[in-house]
């Protein structure tokens, strides 16, 4: 199972709302296998909190890693992106809304088989707000086009095989480079699986 997540917020009390946030989601994967039962049992849970719980989104998946099926939800995170060996791109996108808005919110279940070569990026907000000098956001064109750069060294016969990492520290080399000397004002979580076979 994995889960991407992001608290709206900054500081001492962002910080202890995102441990309560990881403790839910592994008491309700415990239990649950299935993503939108997870994501939705964390949002009754946030909602009956308190009404001072920030908002957040969620990312979770299950990965069979036998035959290659994910099984994933999203509560108002970003989309994860799956680049396919053959240079198709998808936008995994099924899910509902923030976490802690609505008690009885409905979650979707999206499945996707991961084939070989294929490619999974999930990513946090602070990847898309990241700015440049003249104030203009990383976004997701940018973080499509360096996937697809990187999917298309992947699988190109001639050159080594990329790994995983190699991914995940290019985008973020990418976001870094592209803000340069313009303070990060959030967060940079990525989250890269590569399917060799």
């Amino acid at each position: 199972v994995l889960a991407l997540g992001d608290i709206s917020g900054k500081g001492l009390a962002a910080s202890m709302w995102t441990t309560h946030l990881v403790s839910l989601v592994s008491a309700r994967s415990a239990v649950h296998c299935e993503p939108e039962v997870v994501v939705a049992g964390v949002n009754r849970d946030v909602c009956l909190t308190a009404s001072t719980v920030p908002l957040a989104s969620l990312f979770v998946a299950r990965l069979d890693p036998v035959s290659g099926k994910l099984d994933y939800c999203s509560a108002g995170h970003p989309p994860a992106l799956l680049m396919r060996a053959n240079g198709k791109l998808e936008s995994l996108s099924e899910g509902g809304l923030l976490l802690g808005v609505v008690a009885t919110a409905p979650y979707l279940r999206g499945s996707v088989v991961l084939g070989a070569g294929d490619v999974l990026l999930a990513y946090s907000d602070g990847v898309l707000e990241a700015q440049n000098g003249s104030e203009e956001e990383f976004g997701v064109q940018r973080i499509e086009a360096k996937l697809r750069a990187s999917t298309l060294t992947l699988n190109d016969e001639r050159i080594n095989r990329t790994s995983a990492e190699s991914i995940l520290f290019s985008m973020l080399g990418s976001v870094q480079d592209f803000a340069a000397s313009y303070p990060l004002v959030d967060d940079l979580s990525l989250v890269v699986i590569r399917r060799d076979q």
